[in-house]
């Protein structure tokens, strides 16, 4: 664990009544079918997709992924249409252990919310089958969200709707844009490792906690 300068460290987690997550990554396995449709919305547009870039420039803002990868600026509002038909196409699975720990820690009295970069409609859609919608009191998605990861404006206002203090809550995400994410908005953070390409420089951007899998959360909280 490493201490953040915000908190100290006998009260980081004995003050925190809720828990934000970051959905890819964090609660759904959806690395590699994220990365398929990169690939056929790619394909589709005619233009080169070079997987050693998106290995080194993968960001929860697509948009900073597609720049990187030279698609012009012109097509990237088809590229997001068809990034979101082809995922459709296929079925996000949670990650091991999330239902069982999101049931956990809603038990302990836990607020829990859901802050991610992903669409309203794909997002709200994979929550209700598999059959966590009643266990979050609030969804932030790309849509509620002017200002992207790492700007902290999502995570301020799932706050908001809770009614709750940044030192009573803390962010869970794989990405280091969460982990920034969460530092700017002045909470707790927890860094867990996922599948996503950027998840091996995580520890290196100083979560409050870092945990290898998300059953382990159950650890702290």
């Amino acid at each position: 664990m490493v201490a953040n300068s915000f908190y100290p460290m006998k009260l980081q987690t004995a003050s925190v009544s809720t828990l934000l997550f970051d959905w890819d990554g964090t609660l759904v396995d959806s690395a590699q079918l994220g990365l398929t449709a990169f690939e056929q919305s790619f394909a589709a547009l005619g233009v080169a997709f070079d997987h050693e870039i998106y290995r080194v420039v993968y960001s929860p803002n697509w948009y900073s992924v597609y720049e990187a990868m030279g698609l012009p600026k012109d097509k990237w509002q088809k590229a997001d249409e068809l990034w979101i038909q082809h995922y459709g196409e296929q079925t996000a699975q949670p990650v091991e252990g999330a239902k069982a720990t999101i049931v956990e820690l809603r038990r302990k009295g836990y607020h829990l919310g859901v802050v991610s970069s992903g669409s309203d409609c794909r997002v709200a859609r994979e929550i209700r089958e598999l059959g966590l919608d009643s266990l979050f009191e609030v969804v932030v998605c790309n849509e509620q969200m002017e200002n992207k990861k790492p700007h902290p404006e999502g995570l301020e206002t799932a706050m908001r709707s809770l009614g709750c203090a940044p030192e009573e809550s803390c962010y869970v995400g794989d990405s280091p844009e969460d982990i920034e994410m969460g530092k700017r908005a002045r909470m707790l953070t927890v860094g867990v490792r996922s599948a996503y390409p950027t998840s091996w420089k995580l520890e290196s951007y100083s979560p409050d906690i870092f945990i290898n899998s998300l059953t382990a959360l159950s650890d702290h909280f």
